[in-house]
């Protein structure tokens, strides 16, 4: 997964809709999806986020009462799910045939599959006002030419990490390479702190470490390899997992952090935010969520790359992540492109004041005022490589083994080599 939120920008009226007229209105099923009715001019449509944790959890609201308010015909019903739970529930939604009109997606793997069952919206034609919006922001979700999602946020992963704590340890600066990393590790050991926070109980979070150093050691061209080849057991990939258990080795994570959650109470962004570990690996979502399950650090939050490896070939500047965004299921109501417009343009300055969400509209970066916010968008900006999430970028099947047997290596119950197994026999049953 990974998670959260978005940003936008106003400008222009709504417009380049009429394409969509036709094809958005076709179908609207019952259930979960919306109901438009001819007689009456009336549309209700789903719509389901992740928006559990602040700031989206006050926000995403707010935006919708303001588009209904504006436009009283129109109904939003509205499902917020913690991000297992949404994932979980989608995936039971799309084996059933039937997605809701709206709703959360990463891009990548996951959403391919969803329209390669002819389950999505293709929005090309609709989405005259994806020039407004950055490449990078739009590139998870298209295929061969064609745009099947609307981004609201953009990032990428990174260590966040605490100064004061860094200080009590003696570390001056933030690591650079992996060794310098497991070197702070020991020095914040030894100062009696506990070097990061990690949700261990849910699989993603740890996802990051192993997905970084496949990059940092083996290279952005032998991730993107690996998928077409479906062959995960490279030479880059076994040291990937070799060097993540260089780290669990040190015992870096919190007490009982097998048994933790994201956002929970007590669990990994809490712990970050309360000031009882030193550094957490999230994406840009990461200090909002921090602030909301426990405590804002404020001046005391930094932010640094995720660091090389020594005789790796991936660069510092190759960045892991991605964002939010919305699809549309196959015939959903126009209006829903609608809101979704009104959504990312009319509300791109509030997303952004809300300190949740990065930009997706082009420039809107100028309107960052958070230090280690603006270091975020500018490593983006200056990104010379981007890679998906890895649960995401893969189909479902893959994704998921990804997490698990990255959690397994981090418990200790799978080597680095079984990890890489596991994944290929994935990969190749997908």
């Amino acid at each position: 997964m990974a998670s959260t939120p978005p940003s936008r920008r106003s400008f222009l009226a709504l417009s380049g809709l009429t394409a969509l007229s036709v094809s958005l209105a076709v179908a609207c099923g019952g259930g979960d999806s919306g109901d438009k009715s001819a007689a009456d001019g009336k549309v209700t449509f789903a719509w389901w986020n992740i928006a559990t944790t602040e700031p989206g959890k006050s926000l995403f609201p707010q935006i919708s009462s303001a588009f209904t308010a504006a436009h009283p015909d129109i109904t939003i019903k509205t499902t917020s799910l913690e991000n297992e739970a949404f994932k979980s529930k989608l995936t039971a939604t799309t084996s059933s045939g039937k997605l809701p009109d709206v709703f959360q997606t990463w891009g990548g793997g996951v959403l391919q599959q969803q329209v390669d069952a002819g389950l999505v919206e293709d929005l090309t034609d609709a989405f005259g006002w994806s020039s407004d919006l950055t490449p990078v922001s739009l590139q998870a979700y298209q295929f061969g030419g064609r745009t099947y999602g609307v981004p609201y946020d953009i990032g990428m992963v990174g260590f966040w990490y605490n100064k004061k704590l860094f200080a009590k340890a003696g570390i001056t600066a933030p690591p650079a390479t992996w060794a310098e990393l497991l070197e702070d590790v020991k020095k914040l050991k030894a100062a009696g702190v506990t070097p990061i926070a990690l949700a261990g109980k849910e699989k993603w979070p740890g996802h990051y470490y192993w997905a970084y150093l496949a990059m940092r050691v083996a290279g952005l061209p032998a991730l993107q390899k690996a998928a077409t080849t479906k062959d995960f057991t490279g030479a880059g990939f076994v040291q990937a997992g070799t060097r993540l258990k260089e780290l669990v080795d040190l015992q870096p994570f919190q007490r009982a952090f097998l048994g933790a959650g994201y956002s929970t109470p007590g669990g990994q962004a809490a712990t970050m935010g309360n000031g009882k570990a030193a550094m957490e690996l999230m994406g840009q979502w990461g200090p909002s969520v921090q602030k909301d399950a426990g405590a804002d650090l404020g001046a005391d939050l930094g932010f640094f790359p995720f660091p090389t490896v020594d005789g790796g070939v991936g660069r510092a500047t190759e960045v892991f992540g991605g964002g939010g965004g919305f699809a549309l299921r196959k015939g959903a109501p126009k209006e829903a492109l609608d809101f979704l417009k009104f959504f990312v343009l009319e509300n791109e300055s509030k997303l952004l004041a809300s300190n949740g969400f990065l930009p997706v509209v082009k420039g809107a970066e100028s309107q960052l005022t958070d230090a280690n916010r603006k270091l975020v968008a500018d490593s983006l900006v200056k990104a010379t490589g981007f890679q998906l999430f890895l649960d995401q970028a893969y189909p479902p099947a893959v994704g998921q083994e990804v997490n698990d047997s990255v959690a397994d290596l981090i418990a200790g119950k799978k080597t680095p080599e079984q990890v890489t197994k596991s994944i290929t026999e994935a990969a190749k049953g997908a």
